[in-house]
């Protein structure tokens, strides 16, 4: 990926300014991306095409005009070319070079991927929380109505509708107990620090490697990427930037 790096590619001067501004890592970022972009090819025809849309989504009627946004922002047009073609490109980057890799990726994340849409009531009474549980549980009340009412969290906004989340978004001790709990059953309060919480699993849903799934967990390991040779770039700039006078 992204070959070609040289350390001559920043001077100290300029590393220092970057630097300075906390703008190293979103450039390197963007010399990485643009490295892997370029190395797919487009056409001519996909050239043209990109800059026509942009023009007309920016309202530019001509070429003077499209040539003033250009001086304005101190680009050249085939600069602007290859913005705009970027995230294409990086796209078919991303599924030519990581794709096949997915469902490896998927299987080591599948538990954090499982998603669940749960009530929950958070008190730090255990005396109201056992009260509010028994009222639920015997038909009394109805979840959502105690929850407006008494919830201590942010879930008393959604009247205890929490979801759908990833199952691993809840506290360990809170994701174990959705995980075995079964749809529907209300679940006996429990303490978390200094919480009481009455919960009901609403609904589960394990993850599956579908399309969107795939494309997820191929740009994860794209990202992944990205970061290892940042910071691999990085230590080949930092004799640079700290180099004797």
């Amino acid at each position: 990926m992204a070959e070609g790096w040289s350390d001559e590619a920043l001077t100290g001067d300029q590393i220092g300014l970057l630097a300075r501004h906390r703008l190293i890592k979103p450039l390197l970022r963007q010399m990485i991306a643009a490295e892997c972009a370029s190395s797919i090819p487009v056409t001519e025809e996909e050239r043209d095409k990109v800059l026509r849309d942009f023009m007309q989504e920016q309202r530019l009627k001509s070429d003077a005009e499209l040539n003033t946004f250009l001086h304005l922002n101190l680009l050249r047009r085939e600069e602007l070319q290859e913005q705009l073609l970027q995230a294409s490109r990086l796209r078919r980057y991303v599924d030519e070079h990581y794709r096949s890799k997915a469902e490896a990726r998927f299987l080591q994340r599948k538990n954090e991927l499982d998603r669940v849409v749960y009530s929950l009531l958070r008190l730090e009474d255990p005396g109201l929380a056992r009260e509010l549980f028994l009222r639920i549980n015997e038909g009394e009340s109805d979840f959502a109505e105690l929850a407006a009412a008494h919830a201590q969290g942010p879930e008393k906004a959604t009247r205890g509708v929490v979801g759908p989340v990833p199952l691993m978004q809840a506290h360990p001790v809170l994701a174990e107990r959705l995980r075995t709990g079964t749809p529907g059953v209300l679940l006996e309060p429990f303490q978390i620090g200094k919480w009481w919480l009455v919960v009901r699993l609403e609904s589960f849903s394990p993850a599956t490697l579908d399309l969107e799934t795939a494309l997820q967990m191929a740009r994860e390991l794209f990202e992944e990427s990205i970061e290892e040779l940042v910071l691999q770039r990085i230590n080949h700039l930092i004799p640079l930037r700290f180099a004797e006078p």
